[in-house]
């Protein structure tokens, strides 16, 4: 996944060093950008509730509207660093259920949380995240992964559909009949194809866009629920 994202702007909140760079060094948009993210109330309020990144606030929304959670599940979270997310469901699972992370980029340790670290389009990164399950039945599915953006659409958006479909791919192989899969995306070309192709694949398909979402993002998520044993 070498078209894998440098740290997001929802990432940076627990990550040290972006604030410590010299002002003078930084682009106008980049300042823009800081000033922007380090006056986000839900930056702040991730850090003072201590969770990894405001990303949490997303998928707390996500999960609450439409019940995707109950005790016992196993949960699969691909591009999980810096670990906002995982941290989130291994808290709403309580005692009960698995959570299993990966990503490309590190990611420090969460208790309850089983993290892989690596590529999961090679085979053998794969094999070891399989070899993690140990069989067991994936209950949800859930993709916050984004590539490096360059900035320009032409690019960036290819990438972002190309993850999005190894996601799908991991999703069709692996997560159980009636279960749910959660995804970003970028509007853009080849959203539409994807969302149909969606639509083949689970009972109801829905589009959100979280309050925690930036207004000018591009991203969505698109959520199926009730994969079908077969696709139409």
């Amino acid at each position: 996944m070498a078209s894998r994202r440098a740290p997001c702007p929802d990432r940076l909140a627990a990550r040290p060093g972006p604030h410590k760079i010299p002002m003078a060094t930084r682009s106008k948009s980049s300042q823009r950008w800081l000033r922007e993210h380090f006056a986000d109330p839900y930056v702040k309020k991730a850090q003072a509730e201590g969770l990894r990144s405001r990303a949490a606030y997303k998928l707390e929304e996500l999960i609450e509207r439409d019940r995707l959670l109950k005790p016992g599940m196993v949960v699969v979270d691909l591009g999980a660093a810096p670990g906002g997310w995982s941290q989130y469901v291994r808290k709403a699972l309580g005692d009960t259920g698995r959570v299993v992370a990966m990503d490309i980029l590190e990611m420090p340790s969460l208790a309850g949380v089983d993290f892989l670290h690596g590529d999961f389009r090679e085979d053998e990164v794969l094999s070891q995240l399989l070899a993690m399950l140990d069989g067991q039945p994936v209950d949800l599915v859930l993709s916050d992964m984004a590539p490096n953006k360059s900035g320009v659409d032409a690019v960036d958006q290819p990438r972002m559909m190309h993850l999005a479909e190894l996601a799908m791919d991991f999703a069709d192989g692996h997560l159980k009949p009636g279960g749910n899969f959660l995804i970003k995306l970028f509007q853009g070309t080849g959203f539409d194809d994807y969302v149909k192709e969606l639509r083949r694949r689970y009972d109801k398909v829905v589009i959100r866009k979280p309050d925690a979402s930036r207004k000018r993002s591009p991203e969505v998520y698109a959520l199926g629920q009730g994969k079908r044993i077969q696709i139409k």
